[in-house]
């Protein structure tokens, strides 16, 4: 039995997982926390390593899949206001790891600083941002980091500069267990300028998404400048069905989950897509879908 002792107003068994993710289904976890402040996280997070308890954060959940009936050890959901924090200070933007990526690119938008607008109407946290280097065709947000603040699974806080950080096509160099903050340099403009060009942008992303009422998830990683749905397509798979699950007909980087959908179907889904374009094309593309 695990001693959290102190956390007792944080910590919860038994909690489930499935409105915390972007598919609205999934388990339960062993313990579930949602720790009030930094100093709180890091206590929290210290107690777990010292007892040796699994720990996994959890952000947005727009790309998170929950298959486990019980995830094991604690699951840490970043919540709080504390974490969420937006400063400008002259063309700094600094914001919490559990900040609404939505809304860093508003605020950059409002406050006249250009660099971030081309990630309108994505979702997800700017820690998991980060962490993923989200971006568009128009850049990702790795070009604007200049540093980020990190609690590893020991409970030590370290702050990574430029000089330290790696950013990829959707991959970053961040393996820690959170991050807390990361700064971002922009470039001043006319507010309504951006936000016109952040319009035009969020329109386009959005028109390249299924339209309707149905929950939807991006399934996989571009592979090597050829987009993912160009792939899927090319294997014939556009419309294919699993069980509740199917592939867009509109865009085929794009599962749609429909009634009585499960996870298993979402999974089987996407292993089969991976099987058909390795054997068709020659192709292994990669999930940007994480299943607990």
């Amino acid at each position: 039995m695990v001693d959290f002792s102190g956390f007792e107003h944080i910590v919860r068994s038994g909690e489930s997982l499935s409105t915390f993710t972007g598919l609205r289904f999934g388990g339960t976890c062993e313990y579930f926390a949602e720790p009030t402040s930094q100093a709180e996280l890091i206590e929290l997070v210290k107690v777990c390593s010292a007892q040796e308890v699994s720990i996994r954060v959890l952000g947005g959940g727009s790309n998170l899949i929950v298959c486990s009936d019980v995830v094991p050890g604690i699951v840490i959901h970043l919540s709080a206001a504390a974490f969420s924090n937006i400063e400008v200070a002259g063309n700094t933007l600094k914001a919490g790891g559990g900040a609404a990526l939505v809304q860093l690119v508003s605020t950059a938008a409002r406050e006249g600083l250009e660099g971030l607008e081309q990630l309108a109407g994505i979702p997800g946290t700017v820690g998991g941002a980060v962490r993923t280097n989200a971006g568009t065709n128009s850049g990702d947000i790795g070009q604007r980091t200049t540093s980020v603040t990190v609690l590893t699974r020991g409970g030590d806080l370290q702050t990574r500069g430029r000089d330290e950080l790696r950013f990829s096509y959707r991959k970053s160099s961040l393996n820690d267990l959170v991050v807390l903050e990361a700064e971002f340099d922009l470039q001043p403009a006319d507010a309504n300028e951006i936000t016109r060009k952040m319009q035009t942008l969020w329109i386009v992303n959005k028109g390249q998404q299924p339209q309707g009422r149905e929950r939807s998830l991006c399934m996989f990683q571009d592979h090597g400048g050829i987009k993912a749905a160009s792939l899927i397509e090319q294997a014939g798979l556009k419309g294919f069905k699993q069980g509740g699950v199917m592939i867009s007909d509109s865009h085929a980087n794009y599962m749609i989950v429909g009634e009585g959908a499960t996870c298993a179907d979402a999974v089987a889904l996407l292993t089969h897509i991976q099987a058909e374009v390795d054997s068709q094309l020659g192709v292994s593309i990669q999930k940007q879908i994480e299943v607990w």
